[in-house]
């Protein structure tokens, strides 16, 4: 995800399912390469908390607005535009997300989502089928993570 983001010089980042920030932290460094910043939505509040701390430990709080709430909500009313989005959340929610998120992401962003290697999820082949369809996306499976994360990239038309 680091090297997406620095080779892509996205900017305007949103993380999906914060955790205990893991992700975030390696998503902030990229920002801070690119001038960027990452936003980010946890739902629990004590993993909200311990992501929080690690931010600071990290160094990289201030590249990060870290939001406690539920995603279902808040993806629809956060203004965007974006030019990356990783979706880390709930899989039978990741079509939903997509769906709210497709007019706030920029022409050249990239959309994309964790464990998509997991076949067994129909959600995770619903999100798959969808995006795959979409004339405007293209979508391709990296599989480092050994889960697999779908990165689908906007295109102009």
């Amino acid at each position: 995800m680091h090297e997406l983001v620095r080779r892509g010089r996205f900017r305007s980042i949103l993380e999906i399912g914060t955790s205990t920030g893991h992700s975030t932290i390696w998503l902030a460094w990229a920002a801070a390469k690119t001038g960027g910043k990452v936003t980010t939505i946890e739902i629990d509040p004590d993993r909200h908390a311990a992501a929080l701390r690690n931010f600071t430990q990290a160094g990289v709080d201030a590249f990060i607005d870290a939001k406690l709430g539920d995603a279902h909500d808040l993806v629809r009313r956060l203004p965007g535009p974006f030019d990356f989005v990783f979706n880390d959340a709930d899989k039978e929610w990741y079509l939903n997300y997509f769906t709210d998120l497709d007019p706030k992401i920029a022409v050249g962003g990239c959309f994309t989502a964790h464990n998509t290697l997991r076949t067994y999820a129909r959600e995770v082949r619903d999100f798959l089928d969808q995006v795959r369809a979409r004339p405007n996306y293209r979508t391709r499976i990296e599989q480092g993570s050994g889960e697999g994360i779908s990165v689908s990239c906007k295109t102009g038309r």
